[in-house]
């Protein structure tokens, strides 16, 4: 398995010298100005600081026909994406529009039967419930056939998405900051985002044409923990204004203002939403919502975000748990045998993985991909069967290849090859047809080979340094534990050395440690996914974090790296 270089995060000590004396600790200081922070006004997550609508292409245009959807009483339709950012830019969507006095209903694709997007297929689907508009979210920007069949039929289509566009566009009205032309400067609004955009000049449309009367203009306000949830959970770069909309979300959820399924993710999952993070939307609160994708069918997500209050939401956020349950037992077995394959294969001398069973579930083949990824830092691509035939693989990336534009390279080099794709840099779909899976494993290594610079597969841990004695403490933890950090925004991670006092391993597969740190402080600490015993000097890499247990919270290091 190849070797990680800890490398430490460069301090422009100009700028860690102006946030010191703008009273942030040296250590916040310290952190912020490595990730680019110049000034504390960057850290300032008001709403006013939102970028205004008017700079997205296409809103006006959004905000008119829906208007006029709604002064005609006419059937709104959304069709979402079967993800975490989909099921919550659903939520938005038919809550927003019904806080405006719409007609709405929503649609979600079974991804097993009908795949991704607004396929042709849908349209028929989405025709039984007789729209005269339909609103994608998350999807759609790649949809012309879609969007053609559902205009033959009679139906408006107004397409919202954050994907990058293909070479032609759906001819129907876009809002998407990433179509050509578009002027917003942030292009890392989630699906769930831009849709929010959508609501303020819907709202702003309607408050123009005089429809609130006095004290009925809604406050969007309310959405935005269905906000922060998707946009974390779809890892987008967490840019100046994306960390507003995560803040604001978190603050109405840690005031108990968050809606009653929010409130049940929280409670099914045993957490608490008064200290709600960005790791709980990432790693507790996704999966779950992500689960149903997987393994069954989003409506069943999206019920639990729209339920009216939370003895109805809990039930459901009860069953998308025990997915996510299922989910992990299926995901375990499938990287078992995938680690079985690897054991007998040269990793070291390969730029790529693909990995093939026909008996995989293809509903966690992009989570395989992703642990097989992070553990050999290589571009991984896993495949499952579909149907008798169509092979269905998921693919995650590192820095150095842009996944999307490699398929791209494979799809013209081999015109037969590959069926669909898309995607973006760092993660991909395609499909196959059977018995070709050999044939693309190689075209696939000769493109990374060619496409990745010298160096790409040597993997570089970024970390911001050692820790002063003082800041071994709770509410250091807590602090950080408290602020916006995500994708382009990275949460701090330390690294020092230590004495490892004791070892154990609990649930199988992890290892509690206690530690003793070069101050001679002794710490709790836990390494997830590995059980394998760990020498008695250790460098490590690690996250602060505060352990709560039977009521009492203490310091618990997370290692994710040692050496």
């Amino acid at each position: 398995m190849n070797m990680a270089e800890i490398r430490t995060r460069n301090v422009p000590d100009q700028l860690a010298a102006q946030l010191c004396s703008s009273g942030l600790s040296q250590l916040e200081a310290r952190l912020y100005a490595a990730r680019g922070i110049a000034s504390r006004a960057e850290l300032e997550y008001e709403l006013a600081r939102l970028l205004p609508y008017a700079q997205l292409k296409g809103i006006d245009a959004a905000a008119t026909r829906l208007a006029d959807a709604i002064a005609r009483r006419e059937r709104i339709l959304i069709v979402a994406d079967y993800d975490a950012d989909g099921a919550t830019a659903c939520a938005t969507a038919v809550k927003g529009l019904g806080l405006m006095g719409a007609v709405v209903d929503f649609v979600v694709p079974n991804r097993f039967e009908y795949g991704y997007g607004l396929t042709p297929e849908i349209v028929e689907l989405a025709a039984q419930k007789a729209p005269r508009l339909i609103v994608t979210v998350d999807n759609g920007i790649a949809s012309v056939a879609g969007v053609a069949a559902a205009q033959a039929r009679g139906i408006d289509v107004l397409v919202t998405d954050h994907h990058l566009p293909g070479d032609s566009l759906p001819d129907c009205i876009i809002v998407n900051p990433n179509q050509p032309g578009c002027g917003f400067p942030s292009k890392h609004l989630a699906g769930v985002g831009v849709m929010f955009y959508v609501l303020m000049a819907l709202r702003a449309e309607l408050r123009q044409r005089g429809v609130f009367v006095a004290g009925s203009e809604p406050n969007l306000a309310q959405l935005l923990d269905l906000v922060a949830l998707g946009t974390v959970a779809d890892v987008v770069r967490l840019d100046a204004n994306n960390r507003i909309l995560v803040e604001q979300g978190l603050k109405r959820m840690r005031a108990g203002r968050a809606c009653a399924g929010v409130l049940a993710l929280f409670n099914a999952a045993g957490r608490n939403p008064f200290k709600a993070s960005c790791f709980d939307l990432g790693f507790t609160l996704g999966p779950r919502l992500n689960a149903a994708g997987r393994l069954d069918d989003m409506s069943l997500g999206i019920a639990c975000l729209l339920a009216g209050s939370e003895s109805a939401a809990l039930p459901l956020a009860r069953e998308l748990d025990q997915m996510n349950r299922a989910r992990r037992e299926i995901e375990s077995g499938m990287r078992d045998e995938a680690e079985a394959v690897l054991a007998t294969m040269a990793v070291d001398d390969r730029h790529s993985i693909c990995l093939f069973r026909p008996d995989w579930h293809q509903g966690v083949v992009g989570i395989v991909a992703s642990r097989v990824k992070d553990r050999f830092h290589r571009p991984t691509l896993v495949f499952a069967e579909a149907s008798e035939s169509e092979i269905k693989g998921s693919g995650r990336s590192i820095p150095g290849l842009h996944l999307r534009d490699a398929l791209d390279l494979v799809s013209k080099r081999h015109p037969d090859l590959i069926l669909k794709f898309g995607g973006h840099a760092m993660a991909a779909g395609l499909s196959l047809r059977p018995g070709n899976v050999e044939r693309f494993t190689t075209a696939f290594e000769a493109v990374c080979a060619e496409l990745m610079p010298a160096g790409a597969l040597h993997r570089v841990i970024e970390t911001d340094g050692a820790l002063d004695a003082t800041d071994y403490a709770m509410d250091v933890a807590e602090t950080l534990e408290r602020q916006v950090w995500g994708q382009g925004f990275p949460a701090p991670r330390f690294a020092d050395t230590f004495r490892v006092l004791e070892q154990r391993v609990v649930g199988e597969r992890h290892l509690k440690l206690k530690l003793r740190n070069r101050y001679g402080l002794v710490i709790e600490a836990m390494r997830f996914q590995h059980a394998e015993p760990l020498p008695a000097d250790i460098r490590a890499v690690f996250a602060l974090s505060v352990n709560e247990f039977r009521g009492e919270r203490m310091l618990q290091l997370m290692i994710e790296h040692c050496e």
